[in-house]
């Protein structure tokens, strides 16, 4: 049966080292059940953290399923790291959106995201974008993940006279978060799978052990799926929603398309002419889990770059997202252990995924200020605005009059402008 279903043998794999693939994925990306509802649910944003707990390990399940028995691909999907901070942050904070609204505009990104997955326009809009501002946009989530972390942990605090200052770094807190960081720089570098997950657990233990945070519930119950079907469209309407959509839809289609292309290339996918085979039902996947995942209560869903710690463990075929799977399902039951781990466990886990993020700022072409001022400007407006749709918008509103004032008009394609166009538009009529 799974010979028919994942052609083993026809990718020169074997039972054994899909489930290996699998486990050494799901490791590398376990963070995830813990981290997404401690942002989610941070104070103020009306969300249970068990509800989003439930909401993060169904959008998993069913992404990574969909993913592997019908994409037959060796990638994980999850709530990805960026879009969380961005619902939470940006949308809810930010903007005052009620949650229910947020998870709104995720599932019509998500309706916009299968769409376009399904049409020939999938090719064009990847085609139109710069890539010195995919890179910028990269980078730009990669530094608003470090200061929501750096929050989180007490390390960077408000002050009325420069904005943001050091916090009490000889703090517990602040202390056992560097330890986390360092625990996870170390063990990664070292290979081992899993370090970000080892991090937060070694340092919840000693906060637990210590008595600087509190265990509490019991291993074993389920909470309940508090936030399914809560939507709220009441702003489908008003530019602000479509803005919102437009930043979800943006930032998850070209995260998807960058690590569906980069896993690709690892699994021997892409032919000679440079096409990938079987990326349409791939990138479909990756939509309707974004589209589930909202059903169920969790911010965009995406294909995981951690995928590539399965494939270098050997994982060519879908039975690597299938294990993943699995392994997801099992962790419904450990949902009291990962509501006792505190902020600042989770805190390092956003900073060093942050790290990973701002490896994009080297690919920028740094020779030409028409490319590397608007991308640069995107990525600071990211964190300094608390908002990925603003870095979006002003960087390419940027993108496009700079190239247009420098004599540089042939190298804007219909997709800069029309993105410029109405970004400008967003904020006349804000």
């Amino acid at each position: 049966m799974l010979e028919n279903i994942f052609k083993l043998n026809e990718n020169g794999t074997s039972v054994r080292t899909e489930i290996l693939a699998g486990l050494a994925t799901f490791l590398t990306m376990a963070y995830i059940i813990v981290v997404n509802p401690a942002i989610l649910s941070t104070d103020g944003t009306g969300m249970d953290f068990g509800g989003v707990f439930v909401a993060t390990i169904i959008a998993a399940v069913v992404g990574c399923l969909v993913m592997g028995l019908w994409a037959n691909w060796p990638i994980a999907l999850a709530p990805g790291m960026g879009l969380n901070a961005f619902f939470a942050f940006g949308v809810v904070f930010g903007m005052g959106y009620t949650y229910q609204q947020a998870l709104a505009a995720v599932f019509v990104a998500g309706i916009a995201f299968l769409i376009l997955s399904i049409t020939p326009a999938r090719q064009w809009i990847i085609n139109s974008i710069p890539v010195s501002m995919k890179f910028g946009v990269g980078a730009g989530i990669g530094l608003f993940l470090a200061i929501i972390g750096l929050k989180n942990a007490g390390i960077v605090v408000d002050s009325p006279a420069t904005l943001v200052t050091l916090g009490d770094v000889a703090s517990m807190p602040v202390m056992l978060a560097a330890v986390g960081f360092g625990i996870m720089a170390v063990l990664d570098k070292r290979g081992i799978p899993g370090s970000i997950i080892i991090g937060i657990l070694a340092v919840s233990l000693i906060a637990w052990i210590t008595g600087v945070s509190a265990i509490d519930g019991v291993v074993g119950s389920v909470p309940p799926a508090v936030h399914a079907f809560s939507m709220d469209f009441s702003l489908l309407a008003t530019a602000g929603f479509i803005g919102v959509a437009f930043a979800f839809l943006f930032v998850d289609f070209f995260d998807t398309a960058g690590t569906l292309t980069s896993v690709a290339n690892l699994t021997g996918k892409v032919d000679k002419e440079g096409n990938v085979d079987g990326i349409g039902k791939a990138v479909l996947a990756d939509s309707a889990a974004t589209t589930v995942g909202a059903l169920v209560g969790t911010s965009n869903t995406t294909s995981y770059i951690e995928s590539g710690a399965g494939i270098k463990e050997g994982g060519k075929t879908g039975l690597t997202a299938v294990t993943v799977a699995v392994l997801f399902a099992i962790c419904l039951f450990l949902a009291p252990l990962a509501q006792s781990i505190p902020a600042f466990a989770t805190a390092p886990a956003l900073v060093f995924v942050a790290t990973f993020f701002l490896r994009n700022l080297r690919d920028i072409e740094w020779d030409d200020v028409t490319e590397y001022a608007p991308a640069v400007l995107a990525a600071i407006l990211m964190p300094l605005t608390f908002s990925i749709a603003h870095g979006i918008a002003l960087g390419f509103i940027a993108y496009v009059i700079i190239k247009a004032l420098s004599g540089r008009q042939s190298d804007l394609n219909a997709g800069s402008i029309v993105i410029g166009l109405l970004s400008f538009l967003y904020y006349i009529f804000l």
